[in-house]
């Protein structure tokens, strides 16, 4: 059956509303929660950034049932993979088995704040793709030196280890990133229900003989008992979303943001977001995802200041909605 999680914002709330929203989302009945892995906010206005692997081990003790997975973590010029991959090995064992490595290309906005050099999208993928090597060799325990074109590895070794090693997934938007990664990773990841992208990714794993994995999207929302309101704040906040990946892994600054998206109007925003009360508006463009493939699918409700009351009222309703509607025949 298709899983459905919740998105654990950390660019619009702090690091204690996180894990209280964490163990709400739990109660409540989501499968699994997944967290973003940012330096900045995208705007000034959702006015939070905090470390998304503290908040992690927090989460892992606070809850006790959800899987736990980072959406998505860059290893390759913020941090370095060797580092990611210690992070992850002790959030699973933290998790008892619950977390799972949501790995991405990345974004200008996160990792230029180290003062190096943001790379084309080709060397990016060059850069993920030896990332994933290093981190999965890693989750064995064995000592690793490596040297590729990118990374440099010296003698290395994970003396904390989860007894079954953290899966990965790997964050994609195109055939180009799929080519890449379909048959290194345990997992697809991907923001825009597009069929051919998940088709493509299936035919890759079935030729190399490789286990179906799970595909897992996210969606925004910006529920609101008054849907002007919550159209409101889906543009205060979120009006950067429709601009696309392309151009958002480029921009570098909250600056940049706000005037790359200063043309976006309020009703344009809510063409792409569904703003109010109606859940049933949630269920009919969440079945984008499930009729496009995907096993999973985590929700984001735009903004902290609805967020308790989100959990609270609707999240249950809306979860027993998309049950119902989702089909049960997922991988």
């Amino acid at each position: 059956m298709t899983r459905f999680g919740y998105t654990l914002m950390t660019e619009q709330s702090g690091p204690k509303e996180l894990v209280e929203y964490a163990v709400a989302a739990e109660q409540v009945g989501f499968d699994f929660e997944v967290s973003s892995d940012h330096y900045f906010p995208w705007l000034d206005a959702q006015g939070h950034s905090p470390y998304a692997w503290s908040v992690l081990g927090a989460v892992a003790h606070a809850t006790e049932r959800v899987g736990l997975m980072t959406y998505v973590t860059c290893p390759t010029v913020r941090y370095h993979p060797a580092v990611v991959a210690q992070k992850a090995a002790t959030l699973g064992i933290l998790s008892d088995g619950r977390f799972t490595l949501g790995l991405g290309a990345g974004e200008n906005l996160n990792e230029h704040v180290v003062g190096e050099r943001w790379p084309a999208i080709d060397e990016r993928h060059e850069l993920l793709y030896e990332a994933v090597e290093i981190i999965t060799e890693l989750f064995a325990g064995e000592l690793l030196s490596y040297r590729g074109n990118h990374f440099q590895v010296d003698s290395a070794r994970l003396w904390d280890v989860p007894e079954m090693p953290v899966e990965v997934g790997v964050a994609v938007s195109g055939r180009q990133s799929v080519d890449h990664f379909a048959t290194i990773a345990d997992h697809l990841v991907a923001t825009e229900p597009k069929p051919d992208v998940l088709r493509r990714w299936d035919e890759l794993r079935a030729e190399a003989s490789l286990a179906p994995s799970r595909k897992i999207g996210q969606m925004p929302i910006s529920w609101d008992p008054d849907p002007e309101a919550a159209k409101a704040r889906a543009h205060e906040q979120f009006r950067w979303f429709g601009l696309g990946w392309p151009v958002n892994a480029n921009l570098p600054t909250t600056e940049a943001f706000d005037s790359a998206s200063s043309f976006v109007r309020p009703d344009d925003v809510a063409q792409s977001i569904p703003c109010g009360p109606d859940l049933d508006a949630v269920v009919e463009a969440a079945s984008a995802y499930w009729e496009a493939g995907f096993t999973d699918l985590a929700i984001v409700q735009v903004g902290d200041e609805k967020q308790r009351q989100f959990l609270d009222e609707a999240a249950g309703p809306l979860l027993e909605k998309l049950r119902e509607a989702a089909p049960d025949d997922q991988a």
